[in-house]
């Protein structure tokens, strides 16, 4: 592990390009161990999954570099992704990707807790501990994965990625599914987890409320360039680029408050 306030994660100069059009172009982000978490909220299509799929390494850049503590996320060596894949965890709209009727909620989170042990991060955390902290009942263990609505699905995949305790949790847009009242309380439980643990957060989101109550500092994300920085409160009153001006007047109750 590195020591808190060592990078995790960085991003130099990063382009991709899909065929000949660019969708990220000069993406310059630094994710340190223990730091306070950090969002990119952007409109659909601004390039915000890719960025995120990028930084794990599935997607390879046109142009600049991601490394994780000094080395490419694309061409991670076996033992080094192992490491990798313990340190630094994602979570997707998606919640659990899976189709298979047998995959149960306890072999899911087995699963993770088996890999914490292969990246030598063993911990006392349990499946009923891990059910219990995303709000799911411990008796969800039993359940088919399949079975379970999209909301119970992103908070197992929350619950998924939190248990190796990694270094870093990526996180793009996981709890859309979820009753608002209930997300906030699950934000709460995150914000309150990830500063005891050190957890370093990046959360990828259009939804301002979810990145006013986790993230002390945002980048705004527009045609695949950082067009925005700092606190959502700050960028807001300064919303200057198109791209602010829309995010605030597609919330505006958020926005009113935080002006």
């Amino acid at each position: 592990m590195a020591a808190p306030g060592d990078p995790i994660l960085t991003a130099r100069d990063l382009w991709v390009s899909y065929g000949s059009e660019p969708v990220l172009r000069g993406i310059d982000l630094t994710l340190v161990e223990g730091g306070a978490p950090v969002g990119v909220i952007g409109p659909s299509g601004a390039g915000k999954t890719t960025l995120v799929h990028t930084l794990l390494g599935t997607v390879t850049p046109s142009r600049g570099s991601v490394t994780f503590r000094g080395h490419a996320t694309h061409r991670l060596g076996r033992r080094d992704k192992k490491v990798f894949h313990g340190a630094v965890r994602h979570v997707s709209q998606y919640g659990v990707p899976t189709h298979d009727p047998r995959l149960t909620a306890q072999r899911y989170l087995d699963g993770a807790l088996k890999d914490a042990r292969r990246a030598g991060r063993t911990h006392p955390t349990t499946v009923d501990g891990l059910l219990t902290f995303v709000a799911l009942d411990p008796a969800y263990a039993a359940r088919s994965v399949v079975t379970m609505s999209g909301g119970e699905r992103q908070r197992l995949a929350l619950a998924h990625a939190l248990a190796t305790r990694p270094d870093l949790i990526l996180l793009d847009e996981p709890l859309t599914a979820i009753d608002p009242g209930l997300r906030a309380e699950v934000l709460r439980r995150l914000a309150g987890l990830t500063a005891d643990l050190g957890i370093a957060v990046l959360l990828v989101s259009h939804d301002l409320e979810s990145i006013e109550r986790l993230c002390s500092e945002v980048h705004v994300l527009a045609d695949g360039e950082l067009v925005a920085s700092g606190r959502l409160r700050d960028v807001l009153a300064t919303a200057n680029h198109p791209a602010v001006v829309d995010l605030a007047e597609a919330a505006p109750l958020t926005a009113q408050r935080l002006r």
